[in-house]
């Protein structure tokens, strides 16, 4: 449907322009023991639009076909996804998990008969994945990596199934595996339609918070904006006095306002 005189969709054609300025760049990394400079990544983007998966669950029937790595020396790196995948997703995030100095990738990618899954990329492809929630037009929605557990290494937050059940997972990285650590329900970052994924992480004292909204959260309502700590294996919850707006969203990421 791509082809011809058929006019791109809202999303889509926006979507450049946005997504360019959604990628994200690391500073100087120190090298992975073996790699060479080359072998560092900087930036990552999505190409190849393609509408082979309509579930259009960020808005329109548009997702990607191939994640696209820039690393330190210039070069570029393309992993094209078979016929049966696609990233759906707004952006490919940097975050460096294992503490070496050189970031990681993290992605959505969705199979067309078994849903989304949580993929982390390295220079050279794949470096470890969970398995798809396992049915057609489930999805997963990232929150980014953070140290949650204080030992020095970052973890990843996502929300899986953002509009059913909600589930918070904090996974960790061990350089080939995903392994959940600590989830709870009824949380969300994300709104059928929405073209971006709301929250996020913030530092305020030294202990990372998701800032997420309580379910449920339907577009022309209402949601409970709330911060939500790991401590000791367990995640608990602070609610905000403001909803999870927009502005408020924003005010809370940058610490200006509290849980009340």
């Amino acid at each position: 449907m791509l082809a011809g005189a058929r006019r791109l969709p809202a999303r889509l054609a926006t979507g450049f322009a946005r997504r360019a300025q959604l990628i994200l760049c690391a500073g100087l990394a120190a090298l992975l023991p073996g790699l060479t400079v080359a072998d560092t990544i900087m930036a990552a983007r999505y190409t190849d639009p393609t509408d082979r998966y309509a579930h259009g669950i960020l808005g329109d029937a548009v997702e990607w076909g191939t994640l696209e790595v820039t690393l330190k020396d210039g070069t570029q790196r393309r992993f094209i996804l078979p016929e049966t995948l696609v990233f759906e997703d707004v952006a490919p995030r940097l975050s460096d998990l294992d503490a070496d100095g050189s970031p990681e990738v993290i992605v959505v990618e969705s199979s067309l008969t078994l849903g989304a899954r949580l993929v982390v990329y390295g220079p050279s492809g794949r470096l470890a994945m969970t398995d798809h929630i396992g049915r057609k037009n489930r999805w997963l929605a990232p929150i980014g990596a953070a140290d949650f557990t204080g030992d020095g290494r970052s973890e990843i937050a996502m929300v899986v199934t953002p509009h059913l059940a909600g589930k918070l997972v904090i996974l960790t990285f061990d350089g080939a595996h995903l392994t959940p650590i600590a989830t709870t329900n009824g949380l969300t970052n994300h709104r059928i339609g929405d073209t971006d994924i709301a929250g996020g992480i913030r530092n305020c004292q030294g202990t990372p918070q998701m800032i997420l909204a309580e379910m449920p959260w339907r577009t022309g309502g209402d949601a409970k904006m709330v911060a939500v700590s790991l401590s000791k294996g367990a995640l608990t919850r602070a609610p905000f006095k403001e909803p999870f707006t927009q502005q408020n969203i924003a005010q809370a990421l940058t610490c200006a306002i509290d849980p009340s």
